[in-house]
């Protein structure tokens, strides 16, 4: 935003910036009409039509307007410019709770507290047919009086988006929190994924850390889809128990919501017959701020594939790859950045290239021979901003394959590549691929 436009929309006083994801940047401000702290997330519109991502956008804005709860980040106004969707929010001055976990673990009457509000908010989110599918410290701001706040819902579903068999299947969410099912890339249930998100949220209050951390993706998997994990000696056996109810791999035996309320441990403190006020929505669409975007001029992107690295981990059971037929990468540019380099690529390395979409085959005539060496690549989206590609022999031999990747294309794609698979990054996370 303008440092020079102190003022938004003759309403909004901006005073300070708060943060940025991959097209949006969040500040803080002050209605000048009701003198009341709000936070403002500034949308590139330009970014949005670019990325094929209106519909996500209007879905996040149609389910914050249903969600009028305590314990939920309310959503005020939707504005728009030309250029800029904003959308004005309620500022949780508090800060995320993760950054209180990164200080050490809570006490379990702390905890508890938190871990009775969110799932206050998310029995809320059910009962209305939304489902949030990326619940995690990050994602629950606390207001200044330190009340939770569940907040982003990016990928959130809604009640319509199940299919004829009455359950979702697009594989979403942050590794370590997502439930085994969506792992799996089964069709599951939003509740009951979402459950699982809110135990696990539970042991890291409590814990200070993850119940299935591994700095190898891989084994991580394996674990969450085991449920393999053990319990601080501090844990209380009624805590125990509860997250034995919450983190059963079979979504058919996991607690519902209902039996979490009703659990001895949550109950203490917990008011049950208190009611909290909430207002009925305003049953409206999320089209507000987009009046321009059907008028952007279209620009040739490409549009990743609709799956997930959950997906293309688990076709085999052990979740390994063929290293002679297979090599994965994720990158965190855009997957047409990603494709306009592989097509560079090609081009120096003579290949033939056929192309359509976010999938491409690369072909090689070797040594003048009638034999080729044919190679599949494909690029895969399970975030806006972070993209996982997939490079697989489909043709020739293994050895060529592994010659070309190693030699020509591994160096070439140094600056698109996060990280290899089997690769640790340097980042703060210690995630492996």
């Amino acid at each position: 935003m303008d440092k020079k436009a102190k003022v938004l929309m003759k309403k909004y006083k901006v005073e300070k910036f708060l943060g940025q994801g991959n097209f949006a940047k969040v500040y803080s401000a002050t209605n000048l009409e009701t003198n009341q702290s709000v936070a403002i997330k500034v949308i590139c519109k330009d970014m949005v039509v670019k990325t094929g991502l209106i519909e996500q956008t209007k879905r996040e804005i149609t389910i914050m307007k249903l969600l009028k709860h305590p314990n939920i980040v309310q959503l005020y106004e939707v504005m728009g410019s030309k250029t800029k969707i904003y959308i004005v929010m309620e500022h949780a001055e508090g800060g995320e709770l993760f950054q209180k976990i990164k200080k050490g673990r809570l006490g379990e009457e702390v905890a508890r507290k938190y871990f009775q509000q969110l799932i206050t908010a998310v029995e809320f989110c059910h009962k209305r047919g939304v489902y949030h599918r990326d619940l995690k410290p990050e994602n629950l701001l606390l207001d200044k009086n330190g009340v939770l706040k569940v907040s982003d819902f990016g990928l959130s579903a809604l009640a319509e988006s199940k299919r004829e068999d009455g359950l979702l299947h697009t594989s979403c969410g942050t590794p370590g929190y997502v439930a085994p099912e969506v792992i799996r890339c089964r069709a599951y249930d939003g509740a009951k994924a979402d459950i699982w998100s809110c135990g696990v949220i539970l042991f890291v209050l409590m814990a200070g850390y993850l119940p299935f951390h591994d700095l190898n993706r891989i084994r991580m998997y394996n674990k969450i889809c085991a449920s393999e994990y053990q319990c601080p000696r501090w844990f209380s056996c009624q805590v125990r128990k509860l997250l034995c109810g919450i983190l059963d791999p079979n979504p058919d035996q996991r607690f519902l919501v209902s039996e979490i309320i009703e659990n001895s441990w949550f109950q203490k403190g917990f008011n049950s017959k208190t009611k909290t006020e909430v207002e009925e929505p305003d049953l409206l669409d999320g089209d507000e701020g987009f009046d321009d975007c059907d008028k952007t001029e279209n620009q040739e992107t490409i549009t990743a594939t609709s799956l997930t690295a959950f997906h293309i981990l688990s076709r085999s059971s052990s979740f390994k790859l063929d290293a002679k037929r297979e090599v994965q990468f994720t990158s965190t540019q855009s997957a047409t950045s990603i494709m306009s380099k592989l097509k560079d690529i090609s081009r120096k390395l003579n290949l033939k290239v056929k192309n359509e979409g976010a999938s491409m085959q690369l072909v090689k005539s070797m040594d003048g021979k009638k034999r080729t060496l044919s190679i599949e690549a494909e690029i895969f989206e399970f975030a806006p901003s972070f993209h996982l590609v997939e490079m697989k022999k489909s043709g020739g031999d293994s050895f060529e394959f592994r010659k070309m990747v190693e030699e020509d294309i591994r160096p070439a794609l140094k600056d698109v590549v996060w990280a290899w698979e089997g690769e640790c990054t340097n980042n703060s996370s210690g995630i492996c691929v």
